[in-house]
């Protein structure tokens, strides 16, 4: 009984909305088919249920629409090159039946079209992958790839004129919007206008290298693979002294405790042979290539220590070299103080936990998407999706036609070859 009467409800506000619409002005047949019951209920929830302002919004889509000329004059020839380079497309359908949408806008895309060719082009693939849905099925999913864009403004500007859009004219449609690798600027320009958009609450902006496989490289695997041979048993360390070999110049050491360098040269003299203390470096299990070099070289403060002062061996080791206790250390950065400021810990702690949950929460949900940013664009698959009249002309023409026309063309050419190629004789 309670779910007749929220039905019965949702159907009476439904039918009031349509009735203060067409108060205001008569509705066409096109646009009484556009203002369903699951069209006006989207309306009216984010509108708050307000009958007044979801019938306001809900006319001013119908003249946008109309502005546009989405029913008649928006189809897939006018953007014959766009699709051809696949800067905006759909790339297929999630587990949930949602459309997902790639957008791979380049950088000079922005040079040579205007804002509103790129409305028109933004409301072409939107209207593509409302046509692609299910019947049960009302939203779907875009993913921006601006690795392509290295202007974080002309960016921003770009990706707020598509929420924008989406937020006025198609409300309730969007599930999950993905920024992914954006120009390094653009974190802090997002978040400094994300309070003021309405849809930034289901944005995430997420790292494609966050997701690479872990491959190491054979070279640096080897590396380690031998570093770990070389590492001295505790027990025969003890027994022999932590010694390697050596002579009257140099001593070779080996160190159990540092897995990056377990050996280095140190000087030494014939009569007394100075102790070497092992290095303590940190251990290279799961390191990558690409951070593995930082641990191979001094510190900068070793580097700029006068030539006399240096007691280091030869071979560059982790442990900061002793320092003169009259020489005067480099200034450090004053770190906030608890007993100064007891909430600055605290303030630091909770920024600190809530971007750290946030990242993860926003890598995990762009998981599921990861095939469709990878999956490689095919423009026949994108142009099988569009219906008419989006379609257009090529999509009307079936491939058979097309082939026959083909060889027509062929033929002609052919005959016209022929005939350049053959001698005119005169007759008299």
């Amino acid at each position: 009984m309670g779910m007749e009467r929220k039905q019965l409800d949702d159907r009476e506000r439904v039918e009031a909305v349509l009735e203060i619409l067409k108060k205001q002005a008569p509705l066409t047949v096109k646009q009484e088919k556009f203002c369903n019951d699951a069209c006006v209920e989207r309306f009216l929830r984010a509108r708050g249920d307000s009958l007044k302002k979801a019938a306001k919004q809900l006319r001013a889509t119908l003249s946008w629409r109309e502005s546009i000329g989405i029913a008649d004059h928006l189809i897939a020839d006018e953007f014959a090159a766009e699709l051809a380079g696949g800067l905006a497309y759909v790339a297929g359908h999630d587990d949930e039946a949602r459309p997902v949408m790639v957008f791979r806008i380049k950088q000079d895309y922005a040079k040579t079209h205007s804002q509103k060719s790129f409305v028109r082009f933004l409301v072409f693939t939107l209207e593509v992958a409302i046509s692609s849905m299910s019947r049960f099925v009302d939203q779907f999913v875009i993913l921006f790839d601006a690795s392509l864009l290295r202007s974080a403004p002309a960016f921003l500007n770009l990706f707020m004129c598509t929420l924008k859009i989406i937020s006025d004219y198609y409300p309730g449609r969007l599930h999950k919007a993905f920024v992914v690798d954006p120009p390094s600027l653009f974190s802090y320009l997002w978040k400094g206008v994300r309070s003021f958009v309405e849809l930034s609450v289901v944005t995430a902006v997420v790292s494609s290298l966050d997701f690479e496989d872990s491959i190491e490289d054979a070279a640096f695997a080897s590396c380690r693979t031998r570093a770990a041979s070389l590492r001295f048993d505790p027990v025969v360390a003890a027994t022999a002294r932590l010694g390697g070999s050596t002579s009257s110049r140099f001593s070779f050491t080996v160190s159990h405790l540092d897995s990056l360098k377990p050996w280095y040269l140190s000087t030494t003299t014939r009569a007394t042979p100075r102790a070497v203390m092992p290095t303590a470096s940190p251990s290279l299990v799961g390191a990558s290539p690409l951070s593995a070099r930082s641990f191979s070289f001094a510190s900068p403060a070793a580097r700029s220590m006068p030539r006399a002062s240096r007691n280091i061996p030869s071979t560059p080791c982790s442990f900061p070299p002793p320092t003169h206790p009259h020489q005067q250390q480099p200034p450090r950065t004053p770190r906030p103080s608890f007993l100064q400021s007891p909430a600055t810990l605290f303030t630091f702690w909770k920024e600190g936990q809530a971007a750290v949950s946030r990242g993860e929460r926003e890598r995990e949900s762009f998981l599921p998407f990861l095939r469709f940013y990878r999956r490689p664009y095919d423009e026949m698959a994108y142009r099988a999706k569009m219906r008419p009249p989006l379609g257009g002309l090529i999509s009307i023409i079936s491939p058979h036609l097309k082939q026959q026309q083909l060889q027509q063309q062929q033929r002609r050419r052919n005959a016209i070859n022929i005939h350049r190629q053959r001698p005119h004789t005169l007759t008299y």
